[in-house]
């Protein structure tokens, strides 16, 4: 059931609202930067997420193919979510569902993770171990 929570960076600097079926879909994927900051998301389209502060707060990180803007806090150092475009175009944000605020733990025990093999650019498959991510 979609939901909506609210959700922020570290010290509260950047905060923003997002409509998300967790028990639906969260992801978590190999590629370098996921593996380093331990990301796990949740892809929704771009109505269902609002910023509602901090805007002036965020820098922005992207790497390789730079089709995915990383918002990171100045502040803080966290890193709330992503946005980019999907394969058709649709604009996406990702949502690191561990930046939501006052979720029920109970709910991200249930929430189902697919993993991605983006390390090898393969986003059909799992890799071959989840276990480490």
């Amino acid at each position: 059931m979609k939901k909506t929570y609210t959700g922020s960076c570290h010290c509260g600097a950047a905060r923003f609202e997002a409509d998300i079926d967790l028990a639906a879909s969260t992801c978590k994927c190999n590629c370098s930067i996921c593996f380093k900051t331990r990301a796990w998301m949740a892809f929704i389209p771009a109505d269902a997420f609002r910023l509602l502060s901090g805007g002036q707060d965020l820098r922005e990180y992207q790497f390789a193919r730079k089709s995915i803007h990383h918002m990171f806090c100045a502040q803080c150092g966290v890193r709330p979510f992503a946005h980019g475009n999907d394969g058709k175009g649709n604009r996406f944000y990702a949502v690191r569902v561990n930046c939501l605020d006052g979720v029920d733990p109970q709910e991200l025990i249930d929430a189902p993770v697919s993993y991605f093999n983006m390390l090898h650019d393969d986003f059909k498959s799992p890799p071959a171990e989840t276990r480490h991510l």
